[in-house]
Parts: structure tokens; C-alpha cells; sequence
């Protein structure tokens, strides 16, 4: 079984979410940024925050001539802060190495900092409009569902999601572009994880729906808690030091986490390791590129 595109594309075309990251004008750098961004964290966070961006960093360059303490506080609380160094890093390759631009070939894409194969995948089709299979959870579910017939996508493949993609994109450019984008939005509005609207889905056929829509047989997925993690502390150590103009005192970084000193300790060395703080000659701390 397929997906139809001739039933999918009008339905996109009327209802897709008005995302600032699909307005006209908008830049393969800015779209490069949205996608990292979006990574684990959802739409209504990353909105305000990639505007922001946008206006403080129109081309890489401007972000490149900024500082990585600069780049982190504007991420703000939009988790794994590792991804904004990366950025930084990303920026200023672009703009030693690329003219200021955003290159047009996923090889040469994969080797800019940061950017692994789901990004340059999704800029190459949602910046450039090419013809290139772009696989996220959201895709594989419908996928799951409407081609297989099963409730839930399963552990990933990305070679055997990449083939099921491939196979169902129309055969020109601009169609095929378009059609990754409303299978994308399909999924994370209608065929969604726990409440599917499959009277409100516009596809004409479901293997899923045909088989009696049956309940997933795998193993239940595991939901990634928050609270109490060693990443909600080095959150908690972050917003310290992106409140502060200047290096803190140690006091201040052990008061945000009493409950257990042994974990913050951790926390604080995990950041430093991932270079996000540094701890200046004196014993101070601070974002990285503060530290001196």
C-alpha cells in the first residue's frame, strides 16, 4: 500500500500549521537553525526563541562573530544547550569556508558541526526542494500505519526507513518536497502517537484502519522523564550562570540542587566537560568563552 499524494498535498496545502520557519523568505540558514532547534523540543517552545534568532542572527557570520556565552543564553530553556555550541560552531564554518551560505549538498552538509543525517536531510528538502527522503518519528509512524498496517513504527532503521520514504515520494522535485513536508505535518497533527484522528485524516487508504486498527505488540516505549535528572540540574546550574554578567562563586551553584550534593557535583563536571562552563584561575564559573 501507498500513500496518496493527490489526497495528501491539497489536504497540506489547507491545513498545515502557519509555522514562521515555512514563510516566504526565509533563509536556508534560518531553516538550518529551526531544525536543529526543533530537535526534542516541541513547536510552541521554539517558535519565540527561533524568531529571536532570526533577527539577532540573519546570516552566519553575525552568529559567528558572537560569543558562545552570547549563543547560549539566547537558547534560553530550550534543552541540550550542547546543540547551540554546535550552532556557534556550524556559523562560523559557513562563514570562513561557504560564502555566508548554507551548501546545497548533503555530503557537504554532514561535515558541518553538528549536523547529522535527519538535518541535512530536511535542509536539502525544505531549503533547496530536492528530492530527498527526510525521516522523522512523525514520518515513520504514519508510515507504520498507512504502508504496514501497524499501530506503532517500531525500533528505527535508517535504512530500511529511508527505502520505505523513498518509495512513496512523487517523482518530481517540487511535489516531492512538498509531499515530505505534509507527511511530516500528517503525522504530528492527525496520525499522532496516542490520539489519532483518523476521521479527520485525509488519506484515502490505511493499512492500519483496514486491519481493525490493532494495538501495538511491542514493547511499550519508554517515557523519558524530567524531573529530578541530571539534566534538570545542569539546567538549573545553567540558568545561574545565563543570569549572571560575571563568573559566579561556587556557593551560589551548590544552592540551586541541596537535595543531593553528590548528583549536582556530577552535573556541574558533565558541563564542564561538554565545554558549555568554564571555571576561571580563581575558582569562579561561567558560561563558556566567560571563563577568561
Amino acid at each position: 500500500m501507498s500513500v496518496d499524494s493527490s489526497a495528501l498535498l491539497p489536504w497540506y496545502e489547507e491545513q498545515a500549521r502557519d509555522l514562521p520557519w515555512r514563510r516566504e523568505g526565509v533563509t536556508a540558514w534560518q531553516i538550518l537553525m529551526s531544525e536543529v532547534m526543533l530537535q526534542q523540543t516541541p513547536v510552541a517552545r521554539v517558535a519565540p526563541v527561533w524568531g529571536d534568532w532570526v533577527r539577532r542572527w540573519p546570516v552566519p557570520s553575525l552568529m559567528a562573530a558572537s560569543s558562545q556565552a552570547d549563543v547560549l543564553r539566547a537558547w534560553g530553556k530550550l534543552g541540550y544547550p550542547r546543540r547551540a555550541l554546535r550552532l556557534h560552531e556550524c556559523a562560523a564554518v559557513l562563514a570562513a569556508e561557504h560564502g555566508d551560505e548554507v551548501p546545497t549538498d548533503i555530503d557537504v552538509l554532514l561535515r558541518l558541526p553538528g549536523i547529522g543525517d535527519y538535518t541535512a536531510r530536511a535542509v536539502a528538502c525544505f531549503a533547496y526542494g530536492q528530492r530527498v527522503p527526510v525521516v522523522d518519528t512523525n514520518v515513520r509512524r504514519v508510515v507504520a500505519r498507512a504502508v504496514h498496517g501497524r499501530a506503532d513504527q517500531g525500533n528505527p532503521s535508517a535504512k530500511r526507513d529511508m527505502a520505505d520514504v523513498d518509495a512513496l515520494l512523487p517523482r518530481t522535485r517540487e511535489r516531492a518536497a512538498r509531499f515530505s513536508a505534509a507527511l511530516m505535518e500528517l503525522g504530528a497533527t492527525v496520525c499522532t502517537a496516542r490520539t489519532p484522528d483518523c476521521d479527520g485524516c485525509p488519506l484515502t487508504r490505511c493499512a492500519w484502519v483496514e486491519a481493525g486498527r490493532p494495538a501495538f505488540v511491542g514493547e511499550p516505549r519508554k517515557v523519558q522523564k524530567f524531573a529530578g535528572t541530571d539534566r534538570q540540574v545542569r539546567g538549573k546550574l545553567l540558568d545561574v550562570l545565563r543570569g549572571s554578567k560575571h563568573p559566579v562563586e561556587r556557593e551560589r551553584l551548590d544552592l540551586v540542587w541541596l537535595s543531593d550534593p553528590g548528583q549536582r557535583d556530577r552535573a556541574l563536571d558533565s558541563l564542564l566537560v561538554d565545554g558549555l562552563i568554564e571555571q576561571t584561575e580563581d575558582g569562579l564559573f561561567a558560561l563558556a568563552g566567560e571563563g577568561s
